[in-house]
């Protein structure tokens, strides 16, 4: 049993990595808070399902068109200042989220400029982050580092939203907002304590001929192109959430409470998963393993699709992000393991806009074939194409099966020897 649960190991041997974790845990249950905050807002001044999913399109946008170009940056500059810029840049948004609500402005499209921001800045400092974990681990550990970063969001988007609403019954929007404002100050702790993380072998020149040598690295590399391609299949052909509020209607009477159970569902489920991915830093090859991880998560939204009932369709969402999470997992071990340190910024870029982009895409597939026949039909046939993309991706790109990651014994930096310190 002790094998199957978390791997601890990272936060243990490495204080860096640790203090990283917790800030970002802290900060992702704030960050999850605004999206709650900002999408009642804006139905509370406009009553219009549409303005929210504005809120959405404000958020896509920036982060395609910033998150691939934004690569270069990442692979020019010393990271860990590159991640503290920008992350003081995300605070100094949130304090703004938090001044519109305390002054009563009542701009649906100020809303839309600060998450357009937003997301105009995350789209360099989630990639940027990213590198830091195989700097700060050694292969080995790496896969349980991503599977502790998994756990930290999945953490915020199972916690944030019931802390968002119990604390805007309590005081209103605005304490939402003011509270992610404060748990920005941990993750700022975090980064401000990770030694330099200057790019490793030649830094890249800002432009569009080193966005070009990104993407040609990827497509020369079959293991990482087959790991990203791997990812928009399964997202961009089966994406379900699009369809909840309907399926809800259909099978569950259009009650809000199941509603909610449903769409934290995935959430649940990646918690599960990552709770007992002790294994993972033992599996030799994480292309097959991504794989198997992407068939069960077709068939699980087969079993969504085709379910009657509300225990067995909760069960099959849970079981679906139990799939999603690992497939994550040994994805990001494919990406940051197979690329040269000198291209992670472009690579990760690239693997945050296929991140951004497909899971849209995919919820916008599942609506209008919905409409077309039914929602569970939908979702039955979302899954059934992603069993047929991970199939064919298995037969087109080998690479992606044999791939085996380097086992090192020691991390591009060693560990911070500072003292152990109580979390945040």
């Amino acid at each position: 049993m002790a094998r199957l649960l978390l791997d601890i190991r990272p936060l243990r041997e490495s204080p860096a990595f640790r203090r990283l974790f917790f800030g970002s845990t802290l900060s992702q249950i704030g960050s999850t808070m605004t999206t709650y905050a900002v999408a009642l807002q804006v139905y509370t001044l406009t009553g219009s399902s549409a303005a929210v999913g504005g809120v959405g399109l404000a958020a896509a946008v920036p982060s395609v068109l910033m998150g691939l170009f934004g690569g270069p940056i990442i692979d020019a500059v010393d990271r860990r200042k590159l991640v503290l810029l920008t992350s003081t840049g995300l605070t100094a948004i949130s304090v703004g989220f938090t001044v519109q609500a305390f002054a009563g402005l009542r701009s649906v499209w100020l809303l839309y400029a600060l998450v357009g921001a937003q997301y105009l800045v995350a789209s360099i400092n989630g990639p940027a982050r990213r590198t830091f974990t195989p700097r700060l681990l050694t292969p080995r550990l790496l896969p349980a580092g991503i599977a502790l970063g998994m756990l930290s969001m999945h953490v915020g988007l199972v916690a944030g939203p019931p802390l968002a609403g119990l604390l805007t019954a309590a005081g209103g929007l605005k304490v939402c907002y003011l509270a992610d404002a404060v748990t920005f100050l941990a993750a700022l702790y975090g980064i401000a304590r990770v030694p330099p993380m200057p790019p490793d072998g030649a830094r890249a020149r800002v432009g569009l001929r080193a966005v070009g040598d990104g993407l040609r690295f990827i497509r020369g590399d079959r293991a990482v192109l087959g790991a990203l391609l791997s990812d928009l299949s399964a997202t961009a052909l089966a994406m379900p959430f699009a369809l909840f509020p309907a399926i809800n209607a259909e099978r569950f009477g259009g009650s809000p409470r199941t509603l909610g159970l449903l769409t934290a569902a995935v959430a649940v489920g990646g918690i599960v998963g990552t709770a007992f991915s002790g294994p993972v830093s033992q599996v030799s090859r994480p292309g097959r393993a991504m794989l198997a991880c992407v068939l069960g998560w077709g068939l699980s939204l087969v079993g969504f699709g085709l379910a009657d009932g509300f225990l067995l369709t909760f069960g099959c969402l849970v079981t679906a992000g139990i799939a999603d999470v690992l497939s994550v997992v040994f994805r990001t071990t494919i990406v940051q393991t197979a690329t040269p340190d000198n291209y992670r910024g472009r690579v990760s870029a690239a693997e945050f806009v296929v991140g951004a982009a497909a899971p849209q895409i995919g919820n916008f597939r599942a609506g209008v074939l919905g409409s077309l026949t039914t929602p569970g039909l939908s979702a039955t046939i979302g899954g059934l194409s992603s069993l047929a993309g991970a199939a064919a991706l298995a037969l087109a790109v080998p690479a992606l099966r044999r791939y085996r990651p380097p086992h090192l014994d020691r991390p591009v930096l060693a560990p911070d020897p500072a003292p152990v310190l109580p979390p945040g």
